[in-house]
Protein backbone atom coordinates (compact mmCIF):
# COMPACT_ATOMS: atom_id res chain seq x y z
CA UNK A 1 0.00 0.00 0.00
CA UNK A 2 1.21 3.81 -0.96
CA UNK A 3 0.57 7.17 -0.06
CA UNK A 4 -0.85 8.52 -3.64
CA UNK A 5 -2.44 11.96 -2.72
CA UNK A 6 -2.34 14.46 0.08
CA UNK A 7 -5.50 17.35 0.10
CA UNK A 8 -5.20 19.87 2.99
CA UNK A 9 -8.22 22.10 3.98
CA UNK A 10 -8.63 24.48 6.25
CA UNK A 11 -11.55 25.58 8.46
CA UNK A 12 -11.80 28.19 11.21
CA UNK A 13 -13.69 26.82 14.16
CA UNK A 14 -15.82 29.45 16.40
CA UNK A 15 -15.59 28.85 19.76
CA UNK A 16 -18.89 29.23 21.94
CA UNK A 17 -17.70 31.77 24.30
CA UNK A 18 -14.51 33.47 24.22
CA UNK A 19 -11.72 32.26 26.30
CA UNK A 20 -9.05 33.06 28.62
CA UNK A 21 -6.28 31.40 29.95
CA UNK A 22 -2.34 32.08 31.55
CA UNK A 23 -4.05 34.62 34.27
CA UNK A 24 -6.35 35.78 31.27
CA UNK A 25 -3.71 37.07 29.24
CA UNK A 26 -4.16 35.14 26.39
CA UNK A 27 -7.70 35.20 24.69
CA UNK A 28 -9.13 32.94 22.29
CA UNK A 29 -12.43 33.13 20.05
CA UNK A 30 -11.84 31.47 16.88
CA UNK A 31 -9.76 28.00 16.57
CA UNK A 32 -7.48 27.77 12.80
CA UNK A 33 -7.86 24.27 11.80
CA UNK A 34 -6.03 22.34 8.76
CA UNK A 35 -7.95 18.75 7.79
CA UNK A 36 -5.39 16.48 6.32
CA UNK A 37 -6.94 13.87 3.81
CA UNK A 38 -4.63 11.07 2.68
CA UNK A 39 -5.23 9.13 0.01
CA UNK A 40 -4.20 5.74 -0.97
CA UNK A 41 -3.57 3.19 -4.08
CA UNK A 42 -5.32 0.75 -2.08
CA UNK A 43 -8.44 2.66 -1.86
CA UNK A 44 -8.42 3.14 1.69
CA UNK A 45 -8.61 6.91 3.02
CA UNK A 46 -7.31 8.36 6.01
CA UNK A 47 -8.16 11.89 7.88
CA UNK A 48 -5.66 13.65 10.13
CA UNK A 49 -6.33 16.91 11.80
CA UNK A 50 -4.17 19.82 13.60
CA UNK A 51 -5.72 22.66 15.39
CA UNK A 52 -3.05 24.59 17.77
CA UNK A 53 -4.55 26.47 20.30
CA UNK A 54 -4.73 29.85 18.55
CA UNK A 55 -0.75 30.87 17.89
CA UNK A 56 -0.04 32.85 21.11
CA UNK A 57 -0.43 29.63 23.36
CA UNK A 58 2.29 27.33 22.05
CA UNK A 59 5.07 27.58 19.67
CA UNK A 60 2.56 26.27 16.95
CA UNK A 61 0.22 27.74 14.40
CA UNK A 62 -2.30 26.90 11.58
CA UNK A 63 -0.27 28.48 9.02
CA UNK A 64 2.99 26.29 9.94
CA UNK A 65 0.77 23.05 9.56
CA UNK A 66 0.09 23.76 6.41
CA UNK A 67 3.74 25.24 5.18
CA UNK A 68 5.16 22.26 6.98
CA UNK A 69 2.81 19.73 4.69
CA UNK A 70 3.99 21.70 1.78
CA UNK A 71 7.76 20.61 2.88
CA UNK A 72 6.75 17.12 3.85
CA UNK A 73 4.65 16.39 0.91
CA UNK A 74 7.03 14.72 -1.47
CA UNK A 75 8.30 12.40 1.21
CA UNK A 76 5.30 11.62 2.41
CA UNK A 77 3.90 10.14 -0.96
CA UNK A 78 5.13 6.79 -1.95
CA UNK A 79 5.18 5.32 2.09
CA UNK A 80 3.15 2.55 2.88
CA UNK A 81 1.15 4.70 5.85
CA UNK A 82 0.91 1.28 7.84
CA UNK A 83 4.56 1.61 8.83
CA UNK A 84 4.14 4.52 10.78
CA UNK A 85 7.56 5.00 12.16
CA UNK A 86 8.93 4.77 8.31
CA UNK A 87 6.72 7.64 7.78
CA UNK A 88 7.95 9.30 11.05
CA UNK A 89 11.28 8.97 10.43
CA UNK A 90 11.18 10.46 6.62
CA UNK A 91 8.91 13.47 8.00
CA UNK A 92 11.83 14.34 10.63
CA UNK A 93 14.56 13.89 8.02
CA UNK A 94 12.86 16.10 5.62
CA UNK A 95 12.10 19.02 8.40
CA UNK A 96 13.09 18.59 11.77
CA UNK A 97 11.10 19.49 14.74
CA UNK A 98 7.92 21.20 13.89
CA UNK A 99 5.86 18.50 15.43
CA UNK A 100 2.60 19.88 15.22
CA UNK A 101 2.75 20.04 11.76
CA UNK A 102 3.73 16.36 11.83
CA UNK A 103 0.49 14.95 13.76
CA UNK A 104 -2.22 15.36 11.58
CA UNK A 105 0.23 12.99 9.08
CA UNK A 106 0.66 10.62 11.43
CA UNK A 107 -2.97 10.63 13.04
CA UNK A 108 -3.86 9.90 9.29
CA UNK A 109 -1.74 7.21 8.66
CA UNK A 110 -3.23 5.31 11.92
CA UNK A 111 -6.64 5.79 10.59
CA UNK A 112 -5.61 3.78 7.35
CA UNK A 113 -3.71 1.29 9.41
CA UNK A 114 -6.79 0.57 11.59
CA UNK A 115 -9.23 0.61 8.77
CA UNK A 116 -6.42 -1.73 6.36
CA UNK A 117 -6.32 -4.48 10.31
CA UNK A 118 -9.98 -4.02 10.40
CA UNK A 119 -9.61 -2.95 14.12
CA UNK A 120 -9.82 0.56 15.98
CA UNK A 121 -6.61 2.67 16.82
CA UNK A 122 -6.81 1.66 20.06
CA UNK A 123 -6.65 -2.11 19.71
CA UNK A 124 -3.63 -1.19 16.75
CA UNK A 125 -1.87 0.48 19.54
CA UNK A 126 -1.56 -3.00 22.26
CA UNK A 127 -5.95 -3.00 22.92
CA UNK A 128 -8.27 -0.39 24.28
CA UNK A 129 -10.45 -0.33 27.83
CA UNK A 130 -13.97 0.10 26.88
CA UNK A 131 -14.82 1.67 30.02
CA UNK A 132 -15.95 5.16 29.39
CA UNK A 133 -13.82 8.31 29.62
CA UNK A 134 -14.01 10.88 31.76
CA UNK A 135 -13.88 14.50 30.33
CA UNK A 136 -12.42 17.37 31.70
CA UNK A 137 -13.99 20.36 31.32
CA UNK A 138 -12.11 23.93 30.62
CA UNK A 139 -12.71 26.43 32.42
CA UNK A 140 -11.62 30.01 31.84
CA UNK A 141 -10.06 32.30 34.32
CA UNK A 142 -12.70 34.15 35.92
CA UNK A 143 -14.25 35.64 39.24
CA UNK A 144 -15.23 32.94 41.34
CA UNK A 145 -18.87 33.29 41.09
CA UNK A 146 -18.51 33.12 36.62
CA UNK A 147 -15.79 29.78 37.71
CA UNK A 148 -19.01 28.44 39.55
CA UNK A 149 -21.34 29.28 37.02
CA UNK A 150 -19.21 27.71 34.25
CA UNK A 151 -18.70 24.63 36.55
CA UNK A 152 -22.20 24.56 36.85
CA UNK A 153 -22.94 24.36 33.11
CA UNK A 154 -20.73 21.68 32.75
CA UNK A 155 -22.55 19.68 35.79
CA UNK A 156 -25.76 20.03 33.73
CA UNK A 157 -23.67 18.35 31.02
CA UNK A 158 -22.95 15.42 33.02
CA UNK A 159 -19.23 16.95 33.69
CA UNK A 160 -17.93 15.53 36.76
CA UNK A 161 -13.85 16.25 35.48
CA UNK A 162 -12.89 20.22 35.54
CA UNK A 163 -10.04 21.68 34.85
CA UNK A 164 -10.25 25.46 36.20
CA UNK A 165 -7.70 28.32 34.94
CA UNK A 166 -6.06 30.28 37.63
CA UNK A 167 -2.72 32.51 37.42
CA UNK A 168 -1.65 36.27 37.55
CA UNK A 169 -2.94 37.49 40.77
CA UNK A 170 -2.17 35.51 43.75
CA UNK A 171 -4.49 36.60 45.85
CA UNK A 172 -7.41 36.14 43.06
CA UNK A 173 -6.13 32.50 42.82
CA UNK A 174 -5.89 31.55 46.36
CA UNK A 175 -9.68 32.98 46.24
CA UNK A 176 -10.83 31.05 43.50
CA UNK A 177 -8.96 27.59 44.44
CA UNK A 178 -11.04 28.48 47.90
CA UNK A 179 -14.28 28.78 46.37
CA UNK A 180 -13.91 26.22 43.98
CA UNK A 181 -13.02 23.66 47.03
CA UNK A 182 -15.89 24.89 48.52
CA UNK A 183 -18.32 23.69 46.33
CA UNK A 184 -16.64 20.65 45.01
CA UNK A 185 -18.94 17.65 44.80
CA UNK A 186 -18.55 14.25 45.86
CA UNK A 187 -16.58 12.00 42.96
CA UNK A 188 -15.42 15.39 41.40
CA UNK A 189 -12.11 15.88 40.17
CA UNK A 190 -10.46 18.97 39.79
CA UNK A 191 -7.37 20.23 38.43
CA UNK A 192 -6.13 23.98 38.70
CA UNK A 193 -4.42 24.59 35.59
CA UNK A 194 -2.04 27.87 35.74
CA UNK A 195 -0.54 27.52 32.03
CA UNK A 196 2.63 28.50 33.06
CA UNK A 197 0.90 31.77 34.53
CA UNK A 198 3.30 32.16 37.60
CA UNK A 199 6.49 32.60 38.53
CA UNK A 200 8.39 31.07 41.09
CA UNK A 201 7.31 33.48 43.98
CA UNK A 202 3.57 33.69 43.00
CA UNK A 203 3.65 29.21 42.58
CA UNK A 204 4.89 28.97 46.61
CA UNK A 205 2.85 31.22 47.59
CA UNK A 206 -0.88 30.35 46.24
CA UNK A 207 0.60 26.32 46.54
CA UNK A 208 1.48 26.84 50.11
CA UNK A 209 -1.71 28.65 50.96
CA UNK A 210 -3.64 26.11 50.05
CA UNK A 211 -1.55 23.27 50.90
CA UNK A 212 -4.74 21.96 53.39
CA UNK A 213 -7.16 21.61 50.44
CA UNK A 214 -5.18 18.56 48.76
CA UNK A 215 -5.44 20.44 45.44
CA UNK A 216 -3.92 19.40 42.09
CA UNK A 217 -1.57 21.79 39.97
CA UNK A 218 -0.75 22.06 35.71
CA UNK A 219 2.21 23.80 34.99
CA UNK A 220 2.55 25.84 38.16
CA UNK A 221 5.98 27.16 35.92
CA UNK A 222 6.76 28.65 32.86
CA UNK A 223 9.85 25.70 32.29
CA UNK A 224 10.77 22.39 33.64
CA UNK A 225 13.70 24.38 35.47
CA UNK A 226 11.37 26.07 37.35
CA UNK A 227 8.97 23.06 38.51
CA UNK A 228 12.30 21.30 39.25
CA UNK A 229 13.06 24.81 41.49
CA UNK A 230 10.14 24.83 43.42
CA UNK A 231 9.40 20.86 43.86
CA UNK A 232 10.91 20.88 47.42
CA UNK A 233 9.15 23.83 48.44
CA UNK A 234 5.84 22.68 48.44
CA UNK A 235 3.60 19.35 48.78
CA UNK A 236 1.18 19.47 46.01
CA UNK A 237 0.98 16.93 43.05
CA UNK A 238 1.84 18.62 39.95
CA UNK A 239 0.80 18.02 36.31
CA UNK A 240 3.38 18.68 33.24
CA UNK A 241 1.40 20.16 30.34
CA UNK A 242 3.07 22.93 27.62
CA UNK A 243 6.44 21.52 28.38
CA UNK A 244 6.08 17.61 27.90
CA UNK A 245 7.07 18.03 24.22
CA UNK A 246 9.56 15.18 23.32
CA UNK A 247 10.45 12.24 25.00
CA UNK A 248 13.39 14.08 26.20
CA UNK A 249 10.90 16.08 28.29
CA UNK A 250 9.21 13.10 29.61
CA UNK A 251 12.53 11.44 30.43
CA UNK A 252 13.66 13.88 32.92
CA UNK A 253 10.46 14.27 34.44
CA UNK A 254 9.92 10.86 35.38
CA UNK A 255 13.92 10.57 36.19
CA UNK A 256 13.98 14.13 38.02
CA UNK A 257 10.58 13.35 39.60
CA UNK A 258 9.22 16.43 38.58
CA UNK A 259 5.50 15.89 38.48
CA UNK A 260 2.77 13.17 39.75
CA UNK A 261 0.48 13.37 36.53
CA UNK A 262 1.43 13.60 32.45
CA UNK A 263 -0.77 16.20 30.25
CA UNK A 264 -0.39 14.35 26.51
CA UNK A 265 -1.36 16.67 23.99
CA UNK A 266 -1.31 14.57 20.87
CA UNK A 267 -0.67 18.06 18.29
CA UNK A 268 1.96 19.24 20.64
CA UNK A 269 3.75 16.27 20.95
CA UNK A 270 3.95 14.92 17.16
CA UNK A 271 0.84 12.45 17.01
CA UNK A 272 0.03 8.62 18.53
CA UNK A 273 3.80 7.34 17.53
CA UNK A 274 4.95 9.44 19.95
CA UNK A 275 2.44 9.82 22.50
CA UNK A 276 2.43 6.17 22.92
CA UNK A 277 6.23 6.62 24.52
CA UNK A 278 5.39 8.99 26.26
CA UNK A 279 2.70 6.95 27.53
CA UNK A 280 5.31 3.70 28.48
CA UNK A 281 7.55 6.16 30.29
CA UNK A 282 4.51 7.38 32.43
CA UNK A 283 3.48 4.06 33.37
CA UNK A 284 6.66 2.51 33.73
CA UNK A 285 7.71 5.31 36.49
CA UNK A 286 3.73 5.38 38.46
CA UNK A 287 2.71 8.54 36.88
CA UNK A 288 -1.11 8.98 36.00
CA UNK A 289 -2.21 10.29 32.35
CA UNK A 290 -4.77 13.30 31.26
CA UNK A 291 -4.78 12.69 27.48
CA UNK A 292 -5.98 15.48 25.27
CA UNK A 293 -6.09 17.03 21.74
CA UNK A 294 -4.50 20.91 21.50
CA UNK A 295 -7.95 21.96 19.86
CA UNK A 296 -10.14 20.79 17.28
CA UNK A 297 -12.90 18.92 15.90
CA UNK A 298 -14.11 15.61 16.72
CA UNK A 299 -11.55 14.17 14.74
CA UNK A 300 -8.95 15.31 17.40
CA UNK A 301 -10.91 14.24 20.26
CA UNK A 302 -11.47 10.78 18.79
CA UNK A 303 -7.55 10.19 18.60
CA UNK A 304 -7.09 11.65 22.21
CA UNK A 305 -9.61 8.76 22.78
CA UNK A 306 -7.72 6.02 21.41
CA UNK A 307 -5.02 6.28 23.12
CA UNK A 308 -6.59 7.22 26.52
CA UNK A 309 -8.46 3.83 25.65
CA UNK A 310 -4.82 2.22 26.25
CA UNK A 311 -4.45 3.03 29.60
CA UNK A 312 -5.03 1.72 32.33
CA UNK A 313 -8.26 2.45 34.08
CA UNK A 314 -6.68 3.94 37.25
CA UNK A 315 -4.16 5.63 35.91
CA UNK A 316 -6.17 7.09 33.21
CA UNK A 317 -7.61 10.73 34.67
CA UNK A 318 -9.40 12.21 31.80
CA UNK A 319 -9.27 13.46 28.35
CA UNK A 320 -11.29 16.34 26.88
CA UNK A 321 -13.64 17.53 24.27
CA UNK A 322 -12.80 20.50 22.57
CA UNK A 323 -16.10 19.77 20.39
CA UNK A 324 -18.00 20.85 23.19
CA UNK A 325 -16.65 23.94 22.62
CA UNK A 326 -17.27 25.00 19.35
CA UNK A 327 -19.99 26.20 17.09
CA UNK A 328 -19.31 24.61 13.96
CA UNK A 329 -19.59 20.47 13.70
CA UNK A 330 -17.52 19.47 10.59
CA UNK A 331 -18.79 15.44 11.04
CA UNK A 332 -22.51 16.67 11.29
CA UNK A 333 -23.15 15.05 14.22
CA UNK A 334 -20.89 11.93 14.15
CA UNK A 335 -17.95 10.44 16.02
CA UNK A 336 -18.06 9.74 20.26
CA UNK A 337 -20.44 12.58 21.94
CA UNK A 338 -20.68 13.82 25.44
CA UNK A 339 -22.80 10.89 27.32
CA UNK A 340 -23.16 11.72 31.36
CA UNK A 341 -19.53 13.58 31.22
CA UNK A 342 -17.64 10.96 29.26
CA UNK A 343 -15.94 9.65 25.69
CA UNK A 344 -17.24 6.12 24.15
CA UNK A 345 -14.71 4.57 22.18
CA UNK A 346 -15.94 3.84 18.62
CA UNK A 347 -15.72 0.21 17.46
CA UNK A 348 -15.00 1.20 14.00
CA UNK A 349 -12.05 0.43 12.03
CA UNK A 350 -9.44 2.86 12.02
CA UNK A 351 -10.49 6.58 14.12
CA UNK A 352 -13.78 5.71 13.92
CA UNK A 353 -14.92 9.05 12.33
CA UNK A 354 -14.26 11.25 9.29
CA UNK A 355 -15.51 15.23 8.41
CA UNK A 356 -18.45 15.55 6.36
CA UNK A 357 -16.27 16.84 3.07
CA UNK A 358 -18.87 19.49 2.34
CA UNK A 359 -17.95 21.31 5.22
CA UNK A 360 -14.83 21.39 4.38
CA UNK A 361 -14.90 23.32 1.22
CA UNK A 362 -12.83 23.34 -1.70
CA UNK A 363 -9.00 22.54 -0.10
CA UNK A 364 -6.27 24.91 -0.24
CA UNK A 365 -3.56 22.62 -1.83
CA UNK A 366 -3.43 18.91 -3.19
CA UNK A 367 0.05 17.13 -3.62
CA UNK A 368 0.49 14.19 -5.76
Amino acid sequence: MKITKLSIYQVDLPLEHPYWLSGGRLKFEVLDATFLKVETDAGITGWGEGTPWGHTYVPAHGPGIRAGLETMAPVILGHDPRKTVDVERAMDLQLPGHLYAKSPVDMACWDIAGQAAGLPIADMLGGGSRRPAPIASSVGAKSPAELEAVINRYRQRGYFVHSVKVGGDVGKDIERIRHVESIRKPGERILYDVNRAWTRQQAIRVMKATEGLDVMFEQPGETLDDIAAIRALHSAPVSVDECLVTLQDAARVARDGLAEVFGIKLNRVGGLTRARRMRDIALAHGIDIFVMATGGSVLADTEALHLAATIPDDNMLGTWACQDMLTLDVAGGRGPRNKDGCLHLPEAPGLGVHPDENMLGDPVAVYR
